[in-house]
């Protein structure tokens, strides 16, 4: 076999690169970047269009705790968090829950359009800001059955798109619970309240962990996963959501 030169090395790269950056026009052409929220075509990955980031409501600032608004009178923390005493330390959310959030957030459930786990990581990384940077990111658990028949976790992808250290097997999903939707709070809680465990021979005590969830209505969910950690030793338990349910 002849030897390439480094002339014919160089002249190779190039052409490989020449043929790349062709074969990124093309699929830039036949799949043009869309908006996460409604899928019109945008000008870059990621971007939303000016009517859908219109619609968004970032959540900040509010209580100190479980991040909720304050009401008059309440300073750092709200009064629930003054007087409590959870399994999570904080709770944080980029968005409020809204039509444009749900889009997002059903498409990457129901429609398997993984790429907006990305897309919400990077939504998130700016409340976790607010979070122990020392944290270890644990995504909620889904139960095999549901995990089957997905075939993928959603928080796990949008833990691992958030460039973090993560465990993504840390807890598990031992109960195959129904549908949380149209139950009340405690209806919920109670639901819930054993459906989590750790990973045999998983290592908690002493160490903090934020759990990675896409959607946080009323909290029972993260509150079960939270206080499996809790109980076996974690020194603390923050949660952060790509979308918060607000009442």
């Amino acid at each position: 076999m002849r030897k390439l030169t480094d002339k014919g090395w160089m002249e190779a790269v190039v052409a490989t690169h020449g043929l790349k950056r062709v074969g990124g026009w093309l699929l830039d052409f036949a799949l043009p970047p869309r908006c996460p929220g409604c899928g019109e075509i945008v000008g870059q990955v990621d971007l939303f269009c000016g009517d859908c980031w219109g619609t968004l409501d970032f959540l900040g600032g509010g209580c100190a705790g479980c991040g909720l608004p304050l009401s008059p009178g309440e300073v750092e923390e709200c009064r629930a968090c003054e007087q409590g005493s959870g399994p999570l330390a904080r709770t944080r959310a980029a968005l409020a829950y809204g039509d444009v959030p749900r889009s997002i957030a059903m498409r990457l459930k129901y429609g398997r359009k993984v790429a907006l786990a990305r897309t919400m990581a990077g939504l998130m990384k700016r409340p976790l800001m607010d979070l122990d940077p020392a944290s270890v990111l644990v995504p909620v658990p889904l139960h095999r059955w549901r995990l089957w028949g997905r075939g993928f976790n959603q928080s796990v992808l949008i833990a691992k798109a958030m460039g973090r250290p993560f465990e993504p097997d840390l807890l598990r999903r031992t109960v195959a619970t129904p549908k949380l939707k149209g139950l009340n709070p405690s209806q919920r809680r109670k639901t819930v309240e054993r459906a989590f465990a750790l990973r045999p021979g998983a290592v908690i005590k002493g160490r903090s962990f934020i759990l990675i969830d896409d959607v946080m209505t009323t909290g029972a969910t993260a509150e079960a996963c939270a206080r499996v950690l809790r109980t076996a030793g974690a020194a603390k338990v923050e949660l952060l959501a790509f979308a918060r349910v607000l009442r």
